[in-house]
């Protein structure tokens, strides 16, 4: 049986991701830094599906868990890099350590697991590594700039360690960057009110479900980048490739943005019991 390991997995994209997973027929270790979450997530899974506590900004703990779940299995087949924070707020007036926050989970920890990954995988000679980026990985997001910044070196470093594996002759591991649009998680419930986060309504509210049923593909047809909905990805690539254009936008992209974030919460309240 193939077995994968998704970080950040108690709830939200990465127990879909999981999920997911477990029905295509992987033995799956459900992880996230709060281990009895990631314990009931396992448990509503079933499958064969277990858990433990991860700290993905711990390299020495994502070695342990890449160890084990090779040793257990016999290889470690795909390790999803999901976890992940966003604290919005204007950039020049946050706290700094919020910054290094999301510098040492994002990014820091997505270059934690996918060395861990790689060290169990390239023995073999084979697997899979993908990496929950954001299409804020692509582009810079006002409100959202720390976060945007971590989702950048996360983007480097999934592009950067594929060519470097391919110039060392590796075909049979493959690592990806999955850059989806907002998505109805955890992590923005709590924003529906906060303009700082206004640029994650910005285009289209995902379900988790529906990211996770990208991520599938990949497992079949690896590439190096996918961005969910394709469309959005190319929107962002052109303000990327136009700075000073996008500046010069921005107050109207910002004032449509909260306008569509007040727009989601009216649509959730209708649907209320």
């Amino acid at each position: 049986m193939p077995s994968a390991l998704v970080t950040g997995a108690g709830g939200g994209l990465g127990l879909a991701i999981a999920r997911m997973l477990a029905t295509r027929g992987y033995a799956v270790v459900v992880t996230d830094v709060d281990g009895e979450a990631a314990e009931r997530a396992a448990g509503a899974i079933g499958s064969g599906a277990t858990s433990r506590a991860l700290d993905v900004t711990d390299a020495e703990d994502c070695g342990a868990a890449a160890r084990e779940l090779a040793d257990r299995a016999g290889a470690l087949d795909v390790w999803v890099n999901n976890a992940g924070v966003l604290m919005p707020g204007v950039v020049y007036e946050q706290d700094p350590a919020l910054h290094r926050t999301m510098l040492e989970v994002n990014a820091v920890g997505t270059f934690n697991g996918t060395r861990a990954a790689l060290d169990a995988m390239l023995p073999k000679q084979r697997g899979h590594v993908i990496n929950v980026i954001s299409l804020a990985g692509l582009v810079a997001a006002p409100g959202e700039v720390a976060y945007g910044a971590s989702k950048h070196a996360a983007m480097a470093y999934t592009i950067g360690t594929l060519a470097d594996l391919r110039r060392s002759g590796v075909k049979g591991i493959h690592v990806s960057a999955v850059c989806p649009d907002g998505i109805w998680s955890p992590m923005l419930e709590n924003k529906l009110e906060d303009p700082d986060a206004a640029a994650s309504f910005s285009g289209v509210m995902l379900t988790p479900e529906k990211v996770a049923a990208r991520v599938a593909g990949l497992l079949d047809r690896p590439r190096a980048v996918i961005t969910i909905p394709r469309w959005r990805g190319a929107f962002v690539r052109f303000f990327d490739a136009f700075p000073g254009l996008a500046t010069r936008l921005i107050p109207l992209v910002m004032k449509d943005a909260r306008r569509r974030q007040r727009s989601f919460k009216r649509k959730l309240e209708r649907q209320a019991p």
